[in-house]
């Protein structure tokens, strides 16, 4: 692994002009457009500052689209995994994935129906977990405050009546009791009734409070509510009493939403169905690990092109695989600020049993994660791999948070609207897509209803917006030529050819001032 301080710099070799290519995505033959450039070395750095101008890589080849004529537009997608919450269709994957672990249950119905992907989340799925605290919040204050007000009532009659009353007593004690299992148990507190009759000359039903007491209850209510916005003291109004902590003990976990590590790693009993684990391994013929599960991950790649997307063999041979998602530009970095994996590109290995069903290709960078592809075994569709993949990878990216603040991203590649297969990338939220004309972030929400009326948009509203790192000043872009590096001033004058130095500027433009000054543009 290279040492932060001895690094070399990015070398690149631009291909000038436009390619156009067969559309994978509405099978235009001729209809995606996009320019390119062979990535021979990249610093982690330079890949970080490209894809945040809309370049993505394939392999070493390092491609942007020509967004305002390209067929399906793509737009670079990242999620905000620290704001991350999983849907109800995330947890239902999740909760199946546990099941199947721990019990070895299958999901019901016909598994190869199930998309690999579920469709975009309703307003349900957005909302229901904040609705079920709110109601759970809700019911919770109520019962306490009942609870609080039988207690107060048994405290009153015992004091007025002494040791006579100890069958009176021992009945409100009854209703406590009965009270306090209704409230764990969840119903709402106007179900929460104590079925004792009033015994003749004692006076009325106790089980019924008199109107006194219900506006005690509405007064209670309202001095817990204020006591959960202002915990610290006293509140203006009421008097803050102290509460027995032993008959009515708090239940802060059980009313908190499960967070996705919960959900993820979630303990197995010791009589699982099946063993798991997750193993991360750098993209490396040199890495001992990466080198003896080769085998085994491309027969897993053949069976996977071969099976979701009808590749015949021919196309699925180990020189496709290891140029497609073995060989990375991306130089290994492990900086000591850095996150303890180091940056470069990596397998995320998913075993099952002792074999590996899945496999998640990603580069980690010193702001995100980028997710490149994943291949599965289509025997597991069941499980929705491609979902619970992408949670884990979000789940990681939390991970390498912790040591590495500045990583806080999670790079799901190309979202494409007008694509149906595609347009899955939104579910995971909050989201911001990049603008193509200006490269700021903008929240997918405020984007949506742009390209429900057109494929390509420019997302920044502010007319006065440009490309804050256009490239300005191209002379001093740096060339590898001729075994020597040079300020692109000193290479123009030696070649003197229009075409030439058209595609220098067109390379400079589209990577950025930044990057054309600290990568090599390799000219032959």
């Amino acid at each position: 692994m290279a040492s932060w301080a001895a690094l070399s710099p990015s070398i690149v070799e631009y291909f000038e002009g436009e390619d156009f290519y067969r559309c994978g995505y509405c099978k235009n033959e001729s209809g995606s457009r996009s320019n390119g450039m062979w990535a021979h070395s990249m610093t982690v750095q330079d890949y970080q500052d490209l894809i945040d101008r809309g370049w993505r890589r394939s392999g070493k080849y390092v491609y942007k689209p020509v967004m305002n004529q390209t067929c399906c537009p793509q737009y670079t997608i990242r999620c905000r995994p620290l704001q991350f919450q999983p849907s109800k269709s995330h947890k239902k994957v999740l909760k199946k994935m546990l099941k199947f672990l721990a019990k070895g249950e299958i999901s019901k119905g016909n598994c190869e129906d199930e998309p690999m992907e579920p469709t975009m989340p309703t307003m349900e799925d957005a909302v229901a977990s904040d609705f079920a605290l709110i109601n759970k919040l809700d019911i919770q204050c109520d019962l306490k405050t009942l609870g609080d007000d039988l207690k107060e009532s048994v405290k009153s009659e015992e004091k007025k009546k002494g040791k006579s009353s100890e069958r009176e007593e021992s009945n409100e004690l009854i209703q406590s009791q009965d009270m306090e299992e209704k409230l764990d148990s969840g119903e709402p507190s106007h179900s929460a009734k104590v079925h004792t009759a009033p015994q003749p000359g004692k006076g009325a039903d106790l089980s019924k409070p008199p109107c006194r007491k219900a506006k005690e209850i509405r007064k209670e209510r309202k001095r817990l509510k204020l006591m959960q916005q202002n915990p610290g003291g006293a509140l203006e109004g009421f008097q803050v009493r102290c509460q027995p902590p032993s008959l009515f003990p708090p239940k802060a976990k059980s009313n908190q939403p499960k967070s996705l590590e919960d959900l993820i790693f979630e303990s197995l009993p010791e009589s699982a169905s099946h063993k798991f684990e997750v193993r991360l391994v750098p993209v490396s013929f040199e890495d001992p690990e990466f080198k003896s599960s080769f085998s085994q991950s491309f027969s897993l790649y053949v069976k996977y092109q071969m099976a979701i997307h009808q590749d015949p063999p021919d196309e699925c041979g180990k020189t496709e695989f290891t140029r497609f998602l073995c060989s990375s530009p991306l130089e290994a970095e492990n900086p000591p600020y850095g996150p303890d994996c180091g940056y470069g590109s990596f397998h995320q290995q998913y075993w099952l049993d002792g074999k590996i069903i899945a496999v998640g290709v990603i580069d980690v960078l010193p702001y995100c994660v980028s997710s490149v592809y994943l291949y599965y075994d289509p025997d597991y569709s069941f499980l929705s791999l491609g979902v619970y993949s992408a949670l884990r990878e979000i789940a990681f990216t939390r991970q390498l948070h912790e040591k590495t603040p500045q990583l806080s991203y999670y790079y799901m590649g190309f979202y494409i609207h007008s694509c149906p297969k595609m347009k899955y990338k939104g579910q995971y939220r909050p989201s911001d897509l990049l603008c193509p004309e200006t490269y700021v972030w903008v929240p997918i929400e405020q984007c949506l209803p742009s390209l429900e009326n057109s494929k390509y948009c420019r997302f920044n509203q502010d007319p006065e917006a440009v490309d804050g790192d256009r490239s300005q000043e191209p002379d001093r872009l740096q060339v590898f030529y001729k075994k020597a590096i040079m300020p692109y001033g000193v290479y123009k004058k030696q070649q003197r050819d229009p075409s030439e130095e058209a595609a220098v500027l067109q390379y400079a433009s589209l990577v950025g001032q930044t990057c054309s000054e600290r990568m090599l543009l390799f000219r032959n």
